[in-house]
């Protein structure tokens, strides 16, 4: 029987960055990781700010241990990526967003069209950075008003506008990812990596 996990298409050269934080929520930065990685997108999860060191500490007591460190990895190793992933959960949102150094980074990011994700109060990175002033977007309803003034504000899933992604939640996580996977790599891999996962058809 054929090995279901085995993706049939040529290995992708495209690359994304995770930044995780102390706080984060799991399910979003996880499942985000393990569907680009299905689609052979190489993922590199950045520790940002981790009072451990070593892991980061998630949101529901997860320990992740991230493959590099903000900080002491070069910038410009963490700029080499073709988009940015911030995932949710207060805390660690909080961690991101007030960093200037994270900014600037997705400033850069956003600015050179490369793709910006953003799920549930990782959104609020997005106005902390100032990009995307009155474009579309999305977050947890907890932190709706503290960014409705400055976004055109949605109620979707997932809402896309131009390189920007942004996301509600953990049950929005799988298509957060896939949509991620569709910008980077195209349609045809959605549609691979989809039937294994066993996922309702409509996300």
């Amino acid at each position: 029987m054929a090995n279901l996990h085995i993706v049939p298409f040529a290995m992708t050269t495209k690359k994304a960055l995770v930044l995780l934080a102390d706080g984060a929520e799991e399910m979003e930065a996880t499942i985000s990781i393990d569907v680009l990685r299905r689609a052979q997108i190489t993922v590199t999860v950045a520790g940002v700010a981790l009072e451990n060191k070593t892991f980061a500490v998630c949101s529901r007591g997860v320990k992740i241990i991230p493959d590099v460190t903000w900080g002491l990895e070069e910038s410009s190793n963490l700029s080499d990526h073709d988009a940015i992933i911030i995932p949710g959960g207060a805390k660690g949102a909080k961690t991101l967003s007030e960093n200037p150094g994270i900014q600037d980074l997705i400033r850069n990011y956003h600015r050179q069209g490369k793709v910006v994700a953003m799920i549930c109060a990782g959104t609020l990175a997005a106005k902390a950075s100032g990009i995307a002033l009155g474009e579309k977007i999305t977050s947890h309803p907890s932190v709706k008003e503290e960014l409705a003034k400055d976004y055109d504000y949605q109620e979707s899933r997932v809402a896309v506008s131009d390189n920007l992604i942004t996301s509600r939640g953990p049950g929005s996580t799988f298509l957060f990812a896939m949509t991620i996977v569709e910008k980077l790599v195209g349609k045809e891999a959605v549609n691979i990596i989809m039937p294994p996962l066993m996922l309702p058809s409509e996300l």
